[in-house]
């Protein structure tokens, strides 16, 4: 397996494998297929199933008594696990635990193999898998795949797990950047500060070594009742906030995505598609297309060679959690230009449901 490093790579990460979700089953299976998924295996002996779309693993657990139930009893429905990619996985462990990682109990765990696993964000689980590929990976010892299933389903044409963005209690984002930094040697490539008319938030966007996993983390900058609080209300805690999946064709994925009935946030507004060409000027996108799907844009045109990201949310589908639906076109950002649009949009939703006070945020 090779692995392209952009830094030293102690672990040897080479992506994600899987992320792992808990809660209401049957939301969760229409969701999941809402979203392009399809259910291809079951665990052979624990409640557990398989969604693929591409290279994309989403596991469902009920397993009664096992961490992901746990999980959802301190916390709520969302992602309570993932699987980092390493080239061994025994000596990723090693190094982890020595410099600090907590080590998780997998006794009631889903995996046959006993795959190691050290404590996350929210006491979510981060699985160290070093079988993977077309041959011999993990699901071929611990699923029994449908007859006659596809085992590399092209669903609505999400390819990857981009990034997935985790929301922390305000002055915990220095923690958990070196929780990222110390084990896994990833490294700060974003930080801005998002200013509403009433809250604000600080995000740091981090990368590791492989340049395939990317966690931006996310916290409150100012006093008051904002999204990142709300998010931590709701959740009881800090977790993943949303998870983003790219796919490289946007237009088409999104159109799939709105027949199959997922829900998306409010679009912006029109003076937001008129502004375009100003912010972005020769940007080359079909900006009728855009407008009509609710798609976002931003990046960079400078000197003739645009670069740019495309992108869209989905509504709050687990609680508090959502998607983003990404298309990158050389540009290696997270939005940062739309950032604020969505920021205020979010804090004017909150106004209107009566969440955030604006006279009480002001006063503080």
């Amino acid at each position: 397996m090779s692995i392209h490093e952009t830094f030293e790579n102690p672990v040897g990460l080479d992506g994600f494998e899987f992320l792992e979700f808990a809660g209401d089953k049957q939301k969760l299976d229409k969701m999941f297929r809402e979203l392009g998924f399809t259910a291809i295996a079951r665990h052979r002996s624990k409640d557990v199933t398989l969604y693929r779309q591409n290279s994309i693993n989403f596991l469902l657990n009920n397993e009664p008594r096992s961490p992901a139930s746990y999980f959802v009893e301190e916390h709520n429905e969302g992602a309570c696990a993932m699987g980092f990619r390493v080239e061994d996985a025994a000596k990723a462990y090693t190094h982890l635990v020595e410099n600090g990682a907590e080590p998780a109990r997998l006794e009631t765990g889903w995996m046959e193999l006993k795959i190691p696993a050290i404590k996350g964000i929210g006491g979510s689980l981060i699985y160290l898998i070093d079988r993977y590929g077309d041959e011999g990976s993990i699901y071929d010892i611990d699923f029994e795949y449908f007859d006659g299933a596809d085992r590399n389903p092209a669903g609505a044409g999400l390819e990857i797990i981009d990034h997935l963005t985790h929301n922390v209690y305000r002055g915990r984002m220095k923690f958990w950047a070196e929780f990222y930094e110390k084990l896994f040697n990833f490294r700060e490539i974003r930080y801005f500060d998002i200013k509403g008319e009433y809250t604000g938030l600080t995000s740091k966007a981090m990368t590791a070594p492989d340049g395939k996993i990317r966690i931006p983390l996310n916290e409150e900058s100012k006093k008051g009742g904002g999204q990142i609080e709300e998010f931590l209300m709701d959740f009881n805690g800090e977790g993943i906030q949303h998870i983003a999946m790219s796919t490289p064709d946007i237009y088409r994925t999104i159109d799939q995505l709105r027949a199959n009935g997922l829900p998306f946030m409010t679009a912006p507004p029109e003076t937001y598609y008129e502004m375009l060409e100003e912010r972005l000027p020769g940007h080359g996108e079909p900006v009728d297309e855009m407008k009509a799907r609710g798609l976002l844009l931003d990046g960079s045109t400078e000197k003739g060679d645009p670069r740019l990201l495309l992108q869209i949310f989905t509504g709050n589908l687990m609680g508090p959690v959502f998607f983003e639906i990404i298309q990158r076109k050389k540009d290696e950002g997270f939005g940062e230009g739309n950032f604020k649009a969505l920021f205020e949009s979010i804090e004017r939703d909150q106004v209107q449901r009566g969440v955030l006070n604006k006279d009480a945020t002001e006063a503080a």
